[in-house]
């Protein structure tokens, strides 16, 4: 078995199937370090290769590419602009030439056809009903994380919090320069949802990520033990966490609220 298959092979022991859309958020150190104790190297491509080979031709593969120095006012280019979350998103932004989304935030690189109504797409609500979130709830896709906790990976959660009109989150609205994949530049908006900070609120989604696990909805290893990778149905990420948003539950599983001292005083 060469070690694209291996690979491969693993991330269908942690619930990845042939024809899944699949949202994949990576930190890829392990996995190397892992391979290179068996006496195998491996390198980034290789590891692009194996999630593609696991889903195979009929399905699907989204891989985040975001950046977030728009905000600073620098330009997004859906050609050229690079991820910022790590060497996997890179490769997988390179590899994928022109199919990419344009949120200039929240941008994915996309794989396969099961994602070929995105291209080209400018979703200028990052968590809105044509975002590749609302793509991954609608046709039963799954997110699937290697070596990562829930608060370094798991954007899904603020997809929920949209569509459940949170109390401690608003959308936002950022200007700037935007040029798409014919080259084209022009100044847009886009909405993202962002935390209140006036309110103290801080992201802490860890807690909702153990009540997955406790109830059986992450299949696969914990981060850092086996393999690194779970995977979770999109559609039960979204009823868990809609549930806990709808029982008033979601401060200390979702977010916290932290008052800077010199509120206090």
């Amino acid at each position: 078995m060469n070690r694209v298959d291996q690979l491969a092979g693993e991330w269908k022991d942690s619930g990845i199937d042939r024809g899944d859309l699949v949202m994949l958020h990576s930190s890829i150190a392990r996995v190397y370090r892992r391979y290179r104790a068996l006496g195998v190297r491996i390198d980034v491509n290789d590891l692009l290769q194996s999630f593609l080979r696991a889903v195979g031709p009929d399905g699907g593969l989204l891989v985040p590419a975001f950046r977030y120095d728009f905000a600073d006012g620098v330009p997004f280019d859906m050609r050229t602009s690079p991820s910022s979350m790590g060497a996997l998103s890179e490769a997988a932004r390179k590899a994928s030439g022109r199919h990419r989304t344009g949120h200039p935030f929240y941008a994915f690189s996309h794989f396969g056809h099961r994602t070929d109504e995105l291209q080209g797409r400018i979703n200028h609500d990052a968590f809105g009903p044509d975002s590749p979130f609302s793509l991954l709830h609608q046709t039963g896709g799954k997110v699937a994380i290697l070596d990562l906790d829930d608060q370094h990976s798991v954007t899904f959660y603020h997809y929920v919090e949209q569509a459940m009109n949170v109390p401690y989150r608003f959308k936002k609205t950022f200007t700037g320069q935007h040029i798409d994949l014919d080259g084209v530049e022009r100044t847009l908006d886009f909405e993202m949802l962002v935390r209140d900070l006036s309110a103290g609120v801080v992201t802490d989604v860890n807690p909702m990520g153990e009540l997955l696990w406790e109830r059986g909805l992450y299949h696969g290893s914990r981060p850092n033990e086996g393999n690194g990778l779970r995977t979770i149905a999109a559609v039960d990420l979204f009823n868990a966490t809609a549930e806990i948003i709808a029982e008033d539950r979601a401060s200390d599983m979702l977010y916290r609220i932290e008052i800077p001292l010199e509120a206090q005083e």
